[in-house]
């Protein structure tokens, strides 16, 4: 075999493929499942606070460490085993413990989190949730609990994987604070497979919670967007009144509404850029819900809505609203952007106009000039042309007598000599100048 050297992260990459096995669960057992995470700003967290929250926990029952930076840890916790993750802008613990308790839903499970130890999370609870298992009792006994376990107004139940489980829930928070699902595994369903379907049933959970932030982003940002599209509408209707020549209820000078409309354009930045990453987080954990609902294939179960319906009902309406809203921004944004360059091409239209009268008026003012430096100039001849004559007569004086020339003889003929010559000159000089 010829040696080759690997990429650097050849390994890591094929091993994270199988870094978090599901669980091989037998029923009956049950689950206790937490997500913890930082109220802002969560993805950039301190994410070795979140791998010392762990460790804290597991120094309580004597369990080994994970490795340093790691993202995953499953393995024994006293009488319960746990399966840590860290996600994105999450960790989640799930504890599963074998056997359940006599009474539904007590929060047996969930108490291996000691109080003071959930009380020093690095972050608030997202969810959290008790999952029963049981062995497949039959449709009438499954059909008669539900009724005691849940809301029946939002129960949903479906046979998933062939019929190999039942699977219901109702997404509500109990008196506890927990959400309740219940899993029944029938015989055919393997311990590998019922770990699948429990924890496909908690990620259902989680990414439904958390992709719902995005419609509390969109409604604290509602009346922001009002405001703004109001101020855009009004700006953009002035515009048009104004250009077709009809009435204006507010008339704005064209550089006072290319700043309103600037700063329109600067606040629809701002809000699409702190919702970005909210909103393509909605987006991506609805489509890890949809994706975890499909492989699960749902069917019905005595009339009940399936999981799919649920969501469709409940879920989707509110992912729908924050596509909306995300689309709205940018919509809104384009608008401004062409309005803004509209008004600024018409504010360089008026300014070419105004330029273009500026020329007009310049050339007047050196037309103007132009014939009063000619005026000056023939004034000028004139004036040299009188004292040029005297200087003339001064000198030609003495000729004259002896010619017998008289003095208004004489000046009748210099006269016409010495204005030709001066014009000349004056002619001459000015020709230099232009050249």
């Amino acid at each position: 075999m010829p040696l080759i050297e690997d990429h650097p992260l050849r390994y890591e990459l094929a091993n994270e493929l199988h870094a978090r096995p599901f669980p091989s669960l037998k029923a009956p057992c049950g689950a206790a499942f937490l997500a913890i995470k930082q109220p802002v700003d969560a993805s950039a967290r301190d994410r070795d606070a979140d791998r010392a929250h762990l460790i804290s926990l597991l120094d309580r029952y004597g369990a080994p460490h994970p490795k340093p930076g790691a993202t995953h840890w499953f393995g024994q916790l006293g009488r319960y085993q746990l399966k840590w993750e860290s996600h994105t802008e999450f960790v989640t613990y799930t504890l599963f413990s074998e056997g359940v308790p006599e009474r539904a839903y007590d929060g047996t499970v969930f108490a291996a989190f000691p109080d003071d130890w959930l009380a020093e999370a690095p972050g608030v609870r997202m969810t959290s949730a008790l999952v029963r298992i049981l062995p497949h009792p039959g449709d009438d006994a499954i059909f008669k609990v539900l009724g005691d376990w849940f809301v029946p107004e939002s129960l949903a139940c479906a046979r998933m994987l062939d019929d190999s489980v039942t699977v219901a829930g109702d997404f509500r928070i109990d008196e506890n604070g927990h959400m309740r699902f219940a899993v029944f595994a029938s015989e055919e369903c393997g311990p590998r497979r019922l770990g699948r379907v429990v924890q496909r049933v908690c990620e259902i959970e989680i990414y439904k919670t958390t992709s719902m932030l995005g419609l509390s982003r969109v409604r604290g940002m509602g009346r922001d967007l009002t405001a703004i599209d109001e101020t855009l509408t009004h700006i953009m209707t002035n515009m048009n009144s104004e250009m077709n020549g009809g009435p204006v209820k507010e008339a704005m000078p064209a550089d006072q509404a290319l700043d309103a409309l600037l700063q329109v354009s600067a606040e629809l930045e701002a809000l699409a850029a702190k919702s970005s990453y909210r909103f393509a987080a909605t987006r991506a954990y609805a489509a890890i819900v949809e994706q975890r609902i499909d492989v699960l294939r749902e069917e019905n179960f005595r009339g009940l809505q399936k999981f799919g319906e649920f969501m469709a009902r409940r879920f989707d309406p509110a992912i729908r609203t924050v596509i909306a809203s995300e689309e709205r921004i940018k919509a809104m944004s384009a608008r401004a952007t062409r309005a803004s360059d509209l008004l600024r091409t018409r504010v360089d239209v008026e300014r070419s106009a105004q330029n273009q009268s500026l020329l007009e008026s310049m050339d007047k003012r050196a037309d103007l000039q132009l014939r009063l430096q000619k005026t000056v100039e023939g004034l000028s001849v004139v004036a040299i042309s009188y004292y040029a004559v005297n200087l003339v007569l001064y000198m030609a004086e003495p000729l004259g007598d002896a010619a017998g020339l008289s003095k208004l003889v004489l000046t009748a003929l210099t006269t016409p000599l010495v204005i030709l010559g001066v014009w000349w000159m004056v002619r001459r000089i000015r020709d230099q100048m232009e050249k």
